[in-house]
């Protein structure tokens, strides 16, 4: 495994990075949302020189689906977008939406559908909303034969039910931002999910249950994103004093998954790159 020293590398600003030892994908980033509004280009160069090189950048509505693509399109190869309604929002979906996401699907920029899936957490929108908006995205999602990026919170079980009707004609699926128990994880990898790792693991006070769980994942299901600017990892060096979270600290990330594996930094880094780039088809 590689020591910190090793993996560091100079930045121009004073939030301390790891660098990758090899080319990383940040498989769910949502930099569409207003905390990067004015410097992207910024957060884009210090994602590269930490050696994160491709990204997906994640839709959770119409309106951030697309702004997902427009970001998406000067940037081939290096950013590309997911397309679908976050389970907060699925009150408001309807047959109208779902064209909208069948457009975007279409387009070459787009990788994935979701952000879809169940939250039974805060019910921002009310059960049988996001069932009929979760099993819509399934629909779409064996119609185009792109694979799903999925959310789940405190909806397991209904989840799980939803799932195991369609993961037959899926092509394939992620759970991403995984931070359940055991019984969810056997559950989602006999489903034949994939599985996305957060600076969630990082965090001493919910994460540590990850710790020991993340090592049974299969190498070829395993991938790691940071949900940015969400879940900045709590033990990152010089944590930025705003609390935003960018896809240049997802080295931290892998290393401490690959601590927790008991698994080599660098093999680890090839392995999660390689199964993302199956996974979403990715160029390259």
């Amino acid at each position: 495994m590689h020591s910190d020293t090793d993996m560091t590398r100079p930045r121009s600003d004073s939030n301390a990075a790891l660098a990758a030892p090899a080319p990383l994908v940040d498989i769910g980033a949502n930099l569409t949302n207003k905390a990067f509004r004015g410097d992207i280009e910024p957060v884009l160069r210090r994602s590269a020189a930490a050696g994160v090189d491709t990204i997906v950048v994640t839709g959770t509505s119409v309106e951030g689906s697309k702004a997902a693509v427009d970001l998406a399109r000067p940037r081939p190869g290096v950013l590309f977008a997911t397309a679908g309604i976050h389970p907060h929002h699925a009150s408001a979906f309807g047959s109208r939406v779902l064209e909208e996401l069948r457009k975007l699907a279409a387009l070459p920029e787009v990788v994935a559908v979701g952000e879809c899936g169940l939250d039974y957490n805060r019910m921002f929108s009310p059960e049988a909303d996001q069932l009929r908006c979760f099993e819509a995205h399934l629909e779409l999602a064996v119609e185009t034969g792109l694979p799903v990026f999925l959310h789940e919170r405190d909806a397991h079980d209904a989840f799980v039910g939803v799932l195991e009707r369609y993961r037959t004609r899926l092509s394939r699926f992620v759970v991403h931002c995984f931070t359940g128990g055991a019984r969810e994880l056997q559950a989602y990898l006999e489903l034949g999910a994939h599985i996305g790792i957060t600076g969630w693991i990082c965090d001493e006070r919910r994460g540590r249950h990850l710790r020991d769980l993340v090592g049974t994942i299969p190498a070829e299901r395993l991938m790691v994103e940071t949900d940015a600017p969400y879940l900045l990892p709590r033990d990152l060096p010089g944590r930025p004093k705003n609390g935003r979270n960018e896809p240049a600290f997802l080295p931290h990330v892998l290393e401490a998954v690959a601590r927790c594996r008991g698994d080599d930094l660098a093999a680890l880094a090839d392995a999660t790159t390689l199964t993302a780039r199956r996974f979403f088809g990715l160029n390259g």
